[in-house]
């Protein structure tokens, strides 16, 4: 079991992750600003030994929202009742909005080398209004996965952001700059008799 920590680079919050890697599960809890609202809310997902999603859930603390998804993994997705959502057909990863680690996804899955890019279509949700919907995005390898850890970019084709991405060496995003940087000390005081 693996934690990381993040926080985002603008505003308060803090998201803790803890997630395995073979095959790779995860599960989160994120504190953050949104639009100025306040939001607080658990993810899980998990994917199979091809690195593709197969199912992801994200729950709100604050109004009790809830949302599920299932997949095949071959880009065809389903609501927790089993109902198709045929606006989702395609997307094979997931991209949740107040987290960096769902970038992490593709990355990992695709093993590019460098200079070699794709092109994905992601289920996209939204947070704190757990909407879903597809978007079209662009990973290019800029530096490939090794003990290091790797460089990417990312272009989001739908919103016109891009980003230069440096990973650690699982392929898990280390900081997304102007968005969320890793926290990897987290200083601890104790007081009192413990």
């Amino acid at each position: 079991m693996h934690d990381v920590l993040w926080e985002p680079a603008d505003a308060a919050g803090l998201e803790h992750l803890r997630y395995e890697t073979r095959p790779l599960s995860a599960e989160s809890v994120v504190l953050g600003v949104r639009d100025g609202e306040r939001f607080r809310i658990r993810y899980a997902l998990d994917c199979d030994a091809e690195g593709r999603v197969r199912s992801v859930s994200v729950d709100s603390f604050d109004d009790g929202a809830s949302l599920r998804l299932l997949t095949d993994g071959e880009g065809r997705w389903t609501d927790d009742d089993g109902a198709p959502i045929p606006e989702l057909d395609g997307c094979l990863d997931v991209d949740i909005s107040a987290t960096p680690f769902t970038n992490s996804l593709p990355i990992r899955r695709l093993d590019l080398a460098a200079g070699e890019s794709a092109t994905l279509s992601m289920a996209y949700v939204s947070v704190p209004a757990l909407e879903v919907s597809a978007v079209r995005q662009k990973y290019i390898c800029l530096d490939p996965l090794d003990a290091d850890g790797g460089r990417f970019c990312y272009e989001g084709l739908t919103s016109g952001f891009s980003a230069e991405i440096p990973v650690d060496s699982e392929g898990v995003v280390r900081d997304y700059p102007g968005l969320f940087r890793r926290v990897d000390r987290v200083g601890l005081s104790r007081t009192g008799n413990d």
